[in-house]
């Protein structure tokens, strides 16, 4: 089947009509209408659902599932207009659909069609609209309707974007292409999809308060099918008095997908041992302090002992951190760039803490920076 994307951006356009906002202003040199597929000149696709397509002609199978519009052409070929809600659910088993796991057993056939031994709900190419939901992404991997030899196209752009060049970005982040409007595109694809990080692979997310590290770290892992959560600070249940601890970290609760698993541990070096997937390590500046806490540190006298036990638990970690199987996300603080910290203990945790990072940064494929909701690729 030959896609032609004759638009590509959200409901409203990208620049909008009538607005100034500076990701219009960015957008203005490429302008974008909302979305409208056209396949093979003899239907049009505008968004998933029951009044997507009526009456398909000949040879063209529509069918609206839970994972949104998918259509089978003559020569087989499959496309999903995705919903931005589609579960990260396989389909039950016995069902028409239930006929295979996911991505991660699939190898990309040899041969220009489709492969005769993928899942029935496995298509070839999948048109998401991350504008949406990007989280899309990673329920249809985990559900097995996006395989590796799957072509995402990243659709949906608008100014809820700060531009069109982060949101090229973002789609490469999640294995995705961003197509721009009038570009022709065929299914099953003339070429195979871009790569996405897969572990071994680690990235150091760094910033300071506020800076939308976590945001970028939790970013980066949105079309992943399995990620564990591996959060590292106090547990809100155990620290009631802590209110606003307790905010933050329920508002990092509710932007994860629902299918993400939680790993509340201090000893992160035990979790990033026994990973798969990928991980989210949130975050090693309170991982530092709890370890501080426990090696007595903290103290108004410290133990004699106590910064070579801190050295032997941060020794440990690198050495996971070097060997972990998994792709790693991990956050972490930058404390040093303003003022002196007035207390000893201040001081002591600023030092150690830029200890860590230069050593998990150094084993690092990638180490970004994170400041005003911008992120910076650090070489």
């Amino acid at each position: 089947m030959r896609l032609r994307l004759s638009g590509t951006s959200g409901p409203e356009g990208w620049p909008a009509p009538r607005c100034r906002c500076a990701s219009c202003n960015r957008a203005a040199d490429n302008r974008r209408v909302p979305l409208r597929i056209t396949v093979d000149d003899v239907l049009t696709l505008r968004e998933p659902g029951a009044d997507a397509v009526s009456a398909p002609p000949s040879g063209y199978t529509v069918e609206v599932t839970p994972y949104g519009t998918r259509v089978e052409g003559p020569g087989g070929g499959r496309l999903l207009l995705a919903r931005p809600d589609a579960p990260a659910d396989p389909p039950a088993p016995g069902g028409a659909d239930a006929d295979g796991p996911g991505e991660d057993s699939d190898s990309r056939a040899s041969g220009d069609g489709p492969d005769p031994g993928a899942p029935r709900h496995r298509v070839d190419v999948a048109i998401v609209d991350v504008g949406a939901s990007p989280a899309a992404i990673g329920a249809l991997r985990r559900a097995g309707a996006v395989a590796k030899s799957t072509a995402v196209l990243a659709v949906g752009g608008d100014h809820r974007v700060h531009s069109p060049a982060e949101f090229d970005r973002r789609a490469r982040l999640w294995g995705a292409s961003a197509p721009s409007d009038g570009q022709e595109l065929w299914c099953p694809p003339s070429a195979w999809p871009p790569e996405r990080a897969h572990g071994p692979h680690r990235v150091l997310v760094t910033g300071g308060a506020r800076s939308g590290k976590s945001a970028e770290a939790e970013r980066r892992l949105l079309g992943e099918a399995e990620v564990t959560y591996l959060a590292t600070g106090p547990s809100p249940a155990g620290d009631a008095a802590d209110e606003q601890w307790a905010r933050r970290v329920e508002q990092h609760r509710a932007r994860r997908p629902s299918w993400w698993k939680t790993e509340e541990s201090p000893d992160a070096a035990a979790v990033l041992r026994e990973a798969r997937g990928a991980v989210l390590f949130d975050c090693v500046g309170t991982w530092l302090a709890g370890a501080m806490e426990d090696c007595g540190l903290w103290q108004e006298r410290p133990p004699a002992d106590a910064e070579d036990r801190l050295q032997a638990r941060l020794d440990e970690l690198l050495q996971v951190w070097r060997q972990c199987p998994a792709y790693v996300v991990a956050v972490t603080n930058e404390v040093g760039s303003g003022v002196v910290p007035p207390t000893v203990s201040g001081g002591l945790f600023r030092d150690w803490l830029g200890r860590a990072n230069q050593l998990l940064a150094a084993e690092s494929e990638e180490v970004v920076l994170a400041t005003a909701g911008r992120v910076l690729e650090l070489h």
